[in-house]
């Protein structure tokens, strides 16, 4: 099994929207991604939860059966549709890909 968790912020102004609107985009669009491929066990999508310490804006975590499924993942053309949005107002982002049992 491999876990992919991705930990973004988003500048506060972005593609004519501001960190709010776009979170909740993000948020939508990274969804829209839950299914694209089988071999995705765990799909979570969460948001900064107000009024807590909180280092991001967004977080996707995965739970994949393996580097296979993640690479299709990664090279599915509906989560290449989503990039621009998210390199457009994304101002950090931060990954990490390990093994589990």
């Amino acid at each position: 099994m491999i876990r992919h968790i991705v930990m973004w912020n988003l500048h506060d102004h972005a593609e004519g929207a501001d960190k709010t609107v776009n979170v909740a985009k993000a948020k939508a669009l990274l969804l829209s991604c839950a299914k694209v491929v089988p071999g995705i066990q765990t799909f979570e999508v969460a948001t900064a939860t107000a009024g807590m310490d909180c280092t991001n804006d967004l977080v996707l975590h995965m739970l994949l059966d393996d580097a296979q499924v993640l690479a299709a993942y990664q090279n599915h053309p509906d989560h290449l549709a989503i990039k621009p949005f998210m390199k457009a107002v994304v101002k950090e982002r931060r990954c990490m890909d390990f093994t589990t049992e």
